[in-house]
């Protein structure tokens, strides 16, 4: 890949790169929401540059920037976001003096701190996947037969369920601890209260960029054609709830109370550039969940927990989402082979990111292994799981000879239960 430069300062280990240029929604206190391009600590006001005429020849929508989600902008097609992008790319290159040098300059370049970053899409329908093996393998562990530990289902299709999509908050929204009903072994009977046990799941989550109909199905081979861009994904779980009520129907309050997105929307073009085989799928998969290339990529991934008070996080795990067992083409591809139908904006996540070591499992449920082992935080303190003021924090980003794209951060602090 050619070197990039740009006029934009950017500070070191920043994952907007230039070779990044991740879209969010952004307001301030002089500024209504709108698309922003990120790189450095700047956001790059897009409805300026279009004022300005620097997308005068893309022929775009009057004031499709002016917006309160992508939704919009992605539904274009990934042919003008690209060319959007690229654009933008184009004049924060160090050598182009048009916007470097021009008077609008000050005003197209909004700084990050000052900004407030919203959702950046409205989600109709979320979608979670259960996709890592290592996870599904310690859960099975944990919960059903430690010598059968994976369901026979397991390795023939990625196991999914439809979630709830308006629980879905951005980074910095702080989350109050679920109630609900839960039951260990040693109770005769239910009983009522804040969970016990919360805890998050490291994941990351693609959106859909365009549309299907319904009795449609989108094969392996388009899936990519299909999928904007993903962002990092908390989804915060109430263990003891869980356990109680997912039988025979899957997760229900133990999950639909929030999970936390980062606000800034990498792209699949961004992301290129780092992919890789995934693992060896054995069985060998049906013939529509069959792959002729890669959809795996090497993504870094970190998890931190700041109890109040306490000036630095401390990081429980390091996982990376090329262990992922399947892959997004085959995740969207299964989720459409029945007919189901998609939409512009939809979210569908990974599944807990876990991976082959102690350190690298993506949850406190099995970091703590069901609270057996507490895990001890650098300020001395220990967590069997996400305690009332902690603050949960999760970081990813990509690295390849010198070239770094990454998605920021998503935290959110959990308060008591209301």
């Amino acid at each position: 890949m050619n070197e990039l430069k740009t006029w934009v300062e950017i500070p070191k280990n920043s994952d907007f790169t230039i070779y990044n240029l991740p879209f969010g929604i952004f307001k301030n206190k002089r500024l209504s929401p709108r698309v922003g391009i990120a790189i450095g600590d700047k956001i790059v006001d897009l409805s300026i540059l279009d004022q300005e005429g620097f997308f005068s020849d893309l022929f775009l929508t009057e004031g499709i920037f002016l917006s309160e989600a992508l939704n919009d902008l992605i539904a274009l097609g990934k042919t003008q976001t690209k060319k959007i992008r690229e654009r933008v790319q184009e004049l924060l290159l160090a050598d182009n003096e048009k916007l470097r040098d021009h008077s609008i300059r000050g005003k197209v370049m909004v700084n990050r701190k000052e900004a407030e970053m919203l959702l950046p899409v409205k989600i109709g329908d979320y979608t979670d996947f259960y996709s890592s093996m290592e996870h599904a393998t310690n859960v099975g562990k944990m919960f059903r037969d430690p010598e059968n530990a994976l369901l026979p289902n397991w390795k023939h299709l990625p196991v999914g369920y439809h979630g709830r999509a308006s629980s879905i908050i951005p980074s910095g929204v702080n989350i109050h601890r679920p109630k609900g009903q839960f039951k260990d072994p040693d109770m005769e009977s239910p009983s009522f209260g804040p969970s016990r046990r919360m805890d998050f799941e490291l994941e990351l989550a693609f959106i859909t960029g365009k549309s299907t109909k319904l009795g449609d199905s989108i094969s392996t081979e388009e899936a990519e054609d299909y999928i904007f861009g993903f962002v990092l994904f908390n989804d915060w779980s109430a263990r003891d709830i869980q356990a109680w009520e997912y039988v025979p129907l899957g997760p229900f309050l133990g999950k639909s109370f929030a999970s936390s997105i980062s606000p800034w929307v990498v792209t699949m073009e961004a992301l290129d550039q780092f992919r890789v085989d995934g693992p060896t799928q054995d069985p060998e998969v049906l013939p529509y969940l069959k792959c002729e290339t890669p959809h795996s990529f090497d993504i870094n991934l970190e998890a931190y927990i700041q109890p109040e008070g306490v000036k630095q996080a401390s990081r429980v795990c390091r996982s990376n989402f090329k262990y992922m067992y399947w892959n997004i083409a085959q995740q969207l591809a299964h989720h459409t082979v029945n007919g189901c139908n998609i939409n512009v904006g939809d979210m569908m996540a990974s599944g807990t990111i876990s991976g082959p070591t102690e350190d690298s499992y993506g949850s406190m449920l099995e970091l703590s292994w069901k609270g057996s082992k507490p895990v001890k935080l650098d300020s001395g303190e220990e967590r069997k799981f996400i305690e009332d003021g902690d603050t949960v924090i999760l970081k990813g980003y990509a690295e390849k000879e010198g070239v770094r794209v990454g998605f920021g951060e998503v935290r959110s602090k959990l308060l008591p239960a209301k």
